[in-house]
């Protein structure tokens, strides 16, 4: 679940909740989250294996020598420095009323419905006439700042990245991609910190443990899976819109909100 949701615009957080509330199993929680995040993360890195080399080349050279100017990966890599900013500083601050609070069924099924109706006015109203070698630093700061919003199960850090790209004048492809690249070095920190919480045997503040086995079996799946979804969505948003994804949000928002409040999970 996580593999295949994590790319997509539908929230992997939010599906990793409601999964086992659906089969009567126990939240899993939010360490549990992040380090099955790293299995998506390396999904990325080999996708992205040569733009990612590419960007770092490109942005130790602009600090070596001061300069950006025109080189388009340089700023790539400078953007994705500065939209982290903003999930890095909200995710320490928040961090305990992520790993309770937010993981709530009611506030996620209201972030689906609400996020899947954003993602939905981002595609009408976007222009969707600017390639990624187009993007600028204002771009990078306001997807960075809607990349935080993910911090709450429900939202979906793709979602709120494209939906922030299309707004913004982005081609699909180029706002999907961006997000994809600004992803990395939250989920990294995210899944980082937490592990390094669990091998310090500090657990989850959520008071979840899977245990090791299920942790590692896992990630290794979320792996294969987000590696072939991110093949697939990008190849579909060369000529698809966005809206079976509104669709999906939508239904799925209100399937878990009336479980909820008829007391079918909880």
């Amino acid at each position: 679940m996580q593999g295949l949701t994590e790319f997509l615009p539908v929230s992997s957080s939010g599906h990793l909740r409601i999964l086992p509330a659906m089969y009567g199993g126990e939240d899993p929680g939010a360490a549990f989250t992040a380090i099955v995040q790293l299995g998506t993360m390396a999904a990325e890195l080999v996708f992205f294996r040569f733009d990612i080399a590419r960007i770092a080349r490109a942005t130790w050279r602009s600090i070596a020598t001061r300069r950006v100017g025109g080189d388009v990966d340089a700023r790539l890599g400078w953007f994705i420095l500065i939209g982290t900013v903003p999930i890095s500083i909200l995710g320490l601050a928040l961090a305990d009323s992520i790993e309770t609070g937010a993981r709530n069924l009611t506030l996620i099924g209201s972030t689906l419905i609400l996020f899947g109706v954003v993602l939905f006015a981002a595609e009408r109203v976007g222009r969707r006439t600017r390639p990624l070698e187009r993007i600028r630093t204002r771009d990078g700061l306001i997807m960075g700042f809607a990349q935080a919003l993910a911090l709450v199960p429900g939202v979906s850090r793709s979602g709120a990245t494209i939906s922030a790209g299309l707004f913004l004048g982005l081609e699909r492809v180029a706002a999907a991609r961006f997000s994809f690249l600004l992803s990395i070095p939250a989920i990294v920190l995210s899944g980082g910190l937490q592990l390094f919480s669990l091998l310090l045997g500090e657990g989850d503040a959520s008071g979840a443990d899977p245990g090791w086995p299920a942790i590692v079996v896992a990630t290794v799946l979320a792996f294969v899976a987000g590696y072939a979804t991110i093949a697939l969505l990008l190849r579909y948003l060369v000529t698809h819109s966005v809206n079976v994804f509104v669709v999906y949000r939508i239904a799925l928002g209100t399937l878990v909100l009336v479980l909820v409040g008829t007391g079918a999970i909880a």
